[in-house]
């Protein structure tokens, strides 16, 4: 597994010089310390709460924008930094929790759950994540782990639907 700085964090004014290093590090939640990618989760937790609601064709073409943007900026970012997946960078989990909550039960509950787990995988990166983080370089690389640990995540929210522990 590749290694995320985890001392050496810029200053706030270099992550505000350039739109690409903003939305890399989260619009500056990514600077917040210890555990930037919770924080960052729940920066993207209280901007979607903030959004309007939006039809699903809208929503999913937001996403994908999202993502392929946020491969761009975390590329750049990094190159910049000289580290390829800087702990800071949060981009990564802000689109894939969007995600998450995109498909999950609305309620307090629901979305409660779906933080806890997507940051549970999104830590513990259980295969093929931690195969995928290791491998992948680059932007790609950023995203991709997290997108992986929102879909474990929603697996076991449609599974707790399922069961009717979640509604």
């Amino acid at each position: 597994m590749r290694e995320r700085s985890r001392v050496d964090y810029p200053a706030l004014s270099w992550v505000l010089a350039r739109p690409a290093r903003l939305i890399a590090f989260g619009f500056g939640s990514g600077l917040i310390r210890p555990a930037s990618g919770t924080w960052g989760t729940l920066a993207a937790w209280i901007i979607w709460l903030l959004l309007p609601a939006m039809s699903a064709p809208l929503t999913g073409a937001l996403l994908a924008v999202a993502f392929l943007y946020g491969c761009w900026a975390c590329g750049r970012a990094g190159r910049e930094l000289g580290v390829h997946d800087h702990v800071g960078m949060v981009w990564d989990e802000m689109v894939a929790f969007w995600l998450v909550l995109w498909l999950t039960p609305a309620g307090w509950l629901a979305q409660s759950v779906a933080f806890v787990l997507f940051r549970f995988f999104d830590i513990v990166k259980p295969p093929p994540i931690k195969a995928f983080d290791a491998r992948l370089q680059g932007g790609l690389g950023v995203m991709w782990d997290d997108i992986l640990a929102a879909v474990y995540a929603l697996l076991v929210m449609a599974a707790a639907v399922r069961m009717g522990v979640l509604g």
